[in-house]
């Protein structure tokens, strides 16, 4: 079974020619990482991710973490792993040296991350949510609170959880009914039980940072009397280190379709008299908090998405190499041939590559904006990072999770009927990514986020900015790129229509343009990946001009000339379902489904 190999080649080029590694290792705070530095990082990430974290990925699938007596064993060699993750100074390389970490840029960051998502989806949850826990406490906790759990939270030594669902409170979080009542000294004991709850209860770190969002006693009702409490599996002594057991058990993990590896718990708090926490910033303001985590953890589930399309389409290229069958197409008495000279395993295999390639291109672009926001010394600048951001994190999340689970799909299928056989390992990939579209927000909840706080509450103002850069980029797009260039203007129009309807029916016709809200999505999607492989693929053809024999730069046109007539092609359909599509979706009465 072949295992993960990073594409350092498409990585590398996107941070420097898309993203902007120059500029973003300029900032303010991140002039350490220079070019010898993220080049050796980014080596040392994918040897280790290949040969560390890939061969456990097959066996956390069929293993599993294990529950006995509120007690979870993970797959054998996680816990080995993970030492070895935390001993190499992986877990602090985004956070602030001020608490033991590397501080180096988002863009550094998410370029490893990737790897070690595609590498083990399941594996990589651990440290995601542990950097959730460590960037709300940086914003919201208490100077007492950050010296406690910080350092070893950036280290890894300590892991962190997000906390927010309960049995009667899934997306609906003002439903939350676990309680904090105050003791009276500054802390509070919580009652309650939460579920779905990511490495709850785990063996490879010496203590877990429950984040748990709680109502106090004279809390108001609805989201608006949400409070965020840190609830540590074990408490803190006087020097800083583990000591008494808290009341915070887990009773069971989930039996899941994919993503095995990992423990998903149910957290009970207060059993035996009320689990320990401290409030976190100030009361009623914890979902505020937790959402400081949810829009990390979003983009890094987007982030899963990409990682879990590249494994699929790895393993589903080393099979079509190897697989022969039949002749080649117009050979008539030819040998039988690898199914990768097929037509049609070849669209796939480009479908699934090309998809790829946007999706990384956008998410490397979205994260550089992201370390601009943070960092850029000049406030505008800030300003329209922070706001390009939020405005694509949805789309980053919702399109290339949702474009994984078609890619690992897909990958089955080049397979044939061995990919439905669990032995190939191509099963996996598609298990593993179908929960990236639900956890952390549904698909759904992105693009209601999408249309409704980026869009409509703006009146489309960043969005006609981000249309405005699009269309200069396809302007660039002549010559022999002339074909894409008018598929990239065809499908901008029809994006910049559907912005305008949303804009103007969104306060009269709420629910026709919520029905349309996730073909938007899929449509900002498609023409902003669209627009990041055609500046690909401009570089590209000056490169080959230039004289440069290199066949990454062809490969990069043949990807982004596919992508025009496969994906952006499809964007006048999905603009006329946004605008003409709501009344189908809402006549159909109740009780005729």
């Amino acid at each position: 079974m072949s295992e993960y190999t990073a594409p350092l080649n498409d990585i590398r080029f996107v941070m420097q020619e898309l993203a902007g590694l120059k500029q973003v290792v300029s900032l303010p705070g991140c002039q350490e990482a220079t070019p010898d530095l993220v080049d050796a990082i980014l080596e040392e990430a994918a040897k280790f991710a290949g040969a560390v974290l890939s061969p456990l990925n097959r066996v956390g699938d069929t293993n599993g973490a294990k529950w006995k007596d509120k007690v979870v064993t993970t797959t054998p060699g996680f816990k080995e792993a993970y030492r070895q993750f935390v001993d190499n100074g992986w877990n602090g390389i985004g956070c602030d040296p001020e608490f033991g970490g590397q501080g180096l840029p988002r863009l550094l960051s998410a370029a490893v991350s990737e790897m070690w998502k595609a590498a083990n989806h399941a594996f990589s949850l651990c440290p995601m949510l542990t950097q959730g826990a460590i960037e709300s406490l940086m914003i919201a906790g208490t100077p007492e609170q950050k010296a406690a759990y910080l350092p070893n939270l950036v280290s890894g030594e300590w892991t962190g959880t997000m906390n927010l669902t309960e049995p009667s409170a899934g997306s609906d979080l003002a439903a939350v009914r676990t309680r904090a009542e105050p003791v009276g000294d500054g802390t509070y004991k919580i009652f309650g039980q939460k579920i779905f709850i990511t490495y709850g209860e785990h063996d490879m770190a010496e203590n877990i940072v429950h984040l748990v969002l709680a109502r106090t006693p004279n809390a108001p009702e609805g989201v608006k009397g949400i409070s965020l409490f840190v609830v540590p599996k074990f408490l803190l002594k006087a020097d800083g280190t583990p000591g008494e057991r808290n009341d915070a058990y887990c009773v069971s993990i989930e039996h899941k379709l994919g993503i095995h590896g990992s423990p998903t718990a149910v957290l009970a708090f207060g059993d035996n008299g009320g689990a320990i926490g401290t409030l976190v910033g100030e009361e009623n303001r914890g979902l505020e908090y937790m959402f400081i985590m949810m829009n990390s953890a979003r983009f890094n589930v987007g982030l899963e998405g990409l990682g879990d399309a590249e494994r699929a389409y790895q393993r589903a290229v080393v099979y079509a190499k190897e697989r022969i069958q039949g002749p080649e197409l117009g050979v008539k008495g030819g040998p039988k041939v690898p199914i990768l000279k097929h037509p049609d395993v070849r669209r796939m295999l480009l479908s699934m590559r090309s998809r790829i390639e946007a999706m990384r291109a956008l998410a490397y672009v979205v994260v550089a904006a992201q370390d601009n926001a943070q960092n850029n010394p000049d406030e505008a600048a800030r300003q329209q990072g922070q706001a390009f951001a939020d405005l694509m994190i949805p789309v980053v999340k919702g399109w290339s999770t949702e474009s994984a689970i078609d890619i690992a799909s897909l990958g089955i299928q080049v397979h044939g009927g061995m990919g439905f056989i669990e032995e190939t390992g191509a099963a996996q990939h598609l298990r593993d990514a179908r929960i990236t579209a639900i956890y952390e927000g549904t698909t759904a909840i992105q693009a209601n986020d999408l249309i409704g706080r980026k869009i409509a509450r703006e009146k489309g103002v960043t969005i006609k900015a981000v249309i405005a850069d699009m269309r200069t980029a396809a302007a660039q797009l002549d010559g022999d790129l002339a074909a894409v260039g008018v598929r990239q203007k065809q499908a901008i129009e029809a994006l910049d229509k559907a912005v305008d309807w949303i804009v103007a029916n969104y306060a009269a016709n709420p629910k026709a343009t919520h029905a349309g809200a996730v073909p938007f999505l899929f449509l900002l999607g498609i023409v902003a990946g669209g627009w990041q492989l055609g500046r690909a693929a401009v570089i590209a053809r000056a490169k080959i001009a230039a004289g440069d024999k290199d066949p990454f730069w062809p490969a990069k046109l043949a990807t982004t000339r596919f992508f025009a007539a496969h994906s952006l092609t499809q964007a006048a359909g999905l603009a006329e379902s946004i605008l003409s599509g709501g009344e189908g979706a809402l006549e159909l009465a109740d009780d005729s489904f």
